[in-house]
């Protein structure tokens, strides 16, 4: 399978060339360093997938995106990013992302990604006219992780991802509340403490008291499993 590399950062750029080119059935086929070289190189129809940075010098990727699908093109988007700003997420799943590989990522985390996109795409290359129910759960299902719904009611994997990265951020400063991830995540409280209680039952996270002078203390959580 073909592969664009999309990225302005030089050293994230070697890494995704150098992990794509260890997978048999991948190369990389094109490289870019910004949205105006990519949509060039994109449009002989050559590439079968791109990696696509977010931090691009001369537009937005989401603008690049934008523009891809208005052209027509239905190649396939993996973005590599660190955000989880949730509404950014929506939008760019909205212009035909197929996942997100995020930063720091592994050799490991790429090889998921390109197989679960490769897996999507011979069965929706298989040609057929008529589907039934289940090749149609088969061909959605391959490009979502493989616990995905195996997640309890309410809790949905982007938010869940969203929730998980900013309780490891804070917990390097002694732990964080509901309330403190909600207004950093810009979502409701009771939703933050939703999932992170559902952390805590996994035993992902730990919940503690915080005593702050007098009164009733305040719970904050910190992030115990990096396997979680």
């Amino acid at each position: 399978m073909r592969v664009l590399v999309v990225e302005n950062e030089a050293t994230t750029a070697q890494l995704l060339v150098g992990h794509v080119q260890r997978l048999r059935d991948f190369a990389v086929t094109e490289q870019a360093s910004t949205g105006a070289d990519a949509l060039r190189r994109l449009a002989p129809g050559h590439v079968d997938l791109v990696l696509l940075g977010v931090h691009l010098p001369d537009m937005s990727w989401l603008d690049l995106l934008r523009t891809l699908r208005g052209a027509g093109c239905t190649v396939g988007v993996v973005a590599v990013t660190a955000t989880h700003d949730l509404s950014v997420i929506r939008t760019a799943l909205a212009f035909g992302v197929v996942h997100y590989l995020l930063k720091p990522f592994t050799f490991t985390s790429v090889r998921e990604q390109l197989e679960k996109y490769e897996a999507y795409r011979s069965l929706r290359n298989v040609g057929e006219l008529v589907l039934v129910q289940q090749e149609v759960d088969q061909l959605l299902g391959v490009l979502r992780d493989a616990d995905e719904n195996r997640l309890p009611k309410g809790i949905s994997r982007e938010s869940l991802q969203a929730v998980t990265a900013a309780l490891k951020r804070c917990s390097g400063l002694g732990g964080v509340s509901a309330a403190e991830v909600a207004r950093a995540l810009g979502i409701s409280r009771v939703t933050t403490r939703r999932y992170l209680e559902f952390l805590v039952d996994k035993g992902a996270a730990h919940r503690r008291a915080r005593y702050r002078g007098p009164g009733r203390p305040e719970l904050e959580y910190v992030w115990l499993s990096p396997d979680a």
